[in-house]
């Protein structure tokens, strides 16, 4: 009964102090009248029959005073979550915070509190505006410290990949294209697009769901999806998850994040023109198979997978937030196993023509398999793909239980936003520099161990150099330094982009031959051409990979991957 009463008027005592309290040693605390002295109980209070202990009384605080510095605490810790700063930490914290009990005994049951005063309100405002504040909880730091000490030893794998693209949907053979340099890249045949000024895309020109999803699903669900629950399932294939291990595993720890950046834009499309004639003849699932999460939730219900399942959308930078996010899922122990990455399927006349409104893309319709030239000065805009890119992350312990085979390990990675503009990149390339760096912080990498970039050079004028001249300022002329851009043969998948091209690092890492950049006849003047790839593969022993995925509004994201490299005793 107590416990249940102090609750309420404590809490609200705690938000007061912590908007009204300065942060100064010598500064002391006005309370709000809810704790002053009361003789008499409220009306609610005497309804209750509720009965003020006598030590609540003046004349008690001592007993008031030990009972906030270890009861009030304790209890406090273990409701609330946050953390203070560090200079909090080196104050007196709680001790100080409370010290006015110690000299002014209170009631817990006091009347209605008193009109704010003058001075009341101007401390308020100098709270709000960040002039003052005071810290009513000090968190334990041994318990923080030892649950960070508990994640940062779960290590995280990548044991299987799968992926759906214009040169393949198999892993082995998608890359065995990339090694020979052939372009996925043709007129698109799905539409009649001959009044457009581009009429070129990474289309996919054979795909079948058969075997994958079921045959009702492939009629309703937009491409987007089914490329999705394809190449998530070949990932699981590719993992060795047979029927027997979904049966041993904690499904509750499996989870799927898959996003997409602009989801079923043909779904939707569709309903559009029904509703022109009238909305009876819309699909009933136009709205949840146009959204950029039912992806990902279609799959886990398949799998029966209980685990975190939800989608990101940030644009050409949405399969590199997926993945980190995966990762951290799997850091934080709330996940073993989550499949990850990202799908989309764009290209339909309201897709080509808002990226054409835009435009931003390549008008190289005569000899489409030299329209997408990273870092070369003819480049004219980018070339749209399709398609999706999924890797099997797995935390490594729980991957060497169950024998699976290990492709590379996930080192880490970050995700910053330029906060320039809409579509351009940073003129400096802030936000790049920011990102790379934050992910070498985050992973604990040296710049020098980096030795193969899959740049998200899309072939546009402006973004490639800055992208370059970023990778050049944060890690340097590394004479081993090799980089490529996938989409010079796949053109630019959008939200799957960075999945896919994640694939790619992978099997260069797994294959020790990274792929060739195609149609890099004249390289700009502000590229170094002993770093990029020529057009031909080359063979590379990888320490570390870097895989960059960047994205309209600003979205900057990259991931590091390296061999997996077993414990001593393992």
């Amino acid at each position: 009964m107590m416990a249940s009463s102090v609750a309420s008027p404590l809490c609200t005592w705690l938000v007061a102090a912590c908007m009204s309290a300065s942060c100064e040693k010598d500064h002391f605390l006005k309370l709000p009248s809810i704790f002053r002295c009361s003789r008499r109980l409220s009306r609610s209070a005497r309804r209750r029959k509720v009965v003020v202990p006598q030590f609540l009384n003046a004349g008690g605080a001592g007993l008031v005073s030990s009972f906030c510095a270890s009861g009030i605490q304790n209890w406090l810790n273990s409701c609330l979550t946050f953390e203070p700063c560090e200079e909090y930490y080196n104050s007196e914290g709680l001790a100080s915070s409370l010290s006015c009990f110690s000299e002014n005994a209170f009631s817990l049951f006091g009347h209605k509190a008193e009109p704010v005063t003058r001075r009341q309100r101007r401390m308020n405002r100098a709270a709000i505006s960040g002039k003052a504040m005071a810290v009513a909880v000090k968190p334990q730091k041994d318990t923080i410290a030892k649950k960070k000490s508990l994640t940062e030893k779960r290590r995280i794998v990548v044991t299987g990949v799968g992926v759906v693209s214009s040169l393949g949907h198999d892993a082995d053979i998608f890359y065995s294209n990339l090694l020979e340099g052939v372009s996925g890249i043709s007129q698109i045949e799905t539409f009649d697009c001959s009044e457009f000024p581009t009429r070129i895309a990474g289309e996919i020109k054979d795909f079948s769901a058969d075997g994958w999803v079921a045959p009702k699903l492939c009629k309703r669900a937009d491409k987007f999806m089914l490329y999705m629950l394809t190449a998530g399932k070949k990932a699981l294939a590719d993992g060795g998850i047979t029927e027997d291990v979904m049966e041993e595993i904690d499904k509750a720890k499996c989870g799927v994040l898959i996003g997409s950046a602009l989801g079923g834009m043909k779904v939707f499309n569709d309903a559009i023109e029904a509703l022109r004639v009238s909305y009876k003849k819309m699909n009933p699932f136009c709205v949840p198979f146009a959204t950029t999460n039912m992806g990902s939730a279609m799959l886990a219900m398949d799998l029966g997978w209980m685990g975190p399942n939800y989608s990101i959308s940030t644009a050409c930078a949405t399969s590199n937030f997926c993945m980190l996010n995966a990762a951290n899922h799997i850091i934080r122990g709330e996940a073993d196993i989550m499949l990850c990455g990202g799908s989309d399927s764009a290209i339909i006349p309201i897709g080509l023509g808002g990226f054409v409104a835009c435009r931003a893309l390549s008008q190289k319709n005569g000899d489409p398999t030299r329209a997408s030239r990273p870092w070369d000065v003819d480049r004219d805009g980018f070339v749209m793909g399709e398609g999706a890119g999924v890797l099997l992350l797995e935390e490594l312990e729980h991957a060497k239980r169950r024998d699976a085979k290990i492709y590379a390990e996930f080192l880490g990675g970050s995700f910053t936003c330029d906060a320039y503009h809409m579509i351009e990149p940073h003129p400096e390339g802030a936000g790049i520099v920011l990102c790379i760096e934050k992910a070498l912080a985050q992973s604990g990498v040296a710049r020098e161990d980096i030795n193969y970039i899959n740049a998200h050079a899309t072939s546009t004028p402006a973004a490639d150099l800055k992208e370059f001249e970023a990778i050049m300022r944060c890690i340097g002329r590394n004479p081993e330094l090799k980089m490529n851009s996938t989409k010079s043969m796949v053109g630019h998948l959008l939200g799957a982009a960075g999945a896919v091209e994640a694939v790619a690092t992978v099997k260069a890492i797994q294959t020790g031959w990274i792929h060739p950049n195609i149609n890099l006849e004249n390289p700009d003047k502000g590229v170094d051409t002993s770093v990029l790839v020529g057009p031909k593969k080359e063979q590379l022993e990888i320490k570390v990979a870097l895989s960059n995925s960047f994205g309209f509004g600003g979205h900057n994201s990259s991931i590091l991957f390296a061999p997996y490299k077993p414990d001593e005793g393992d």
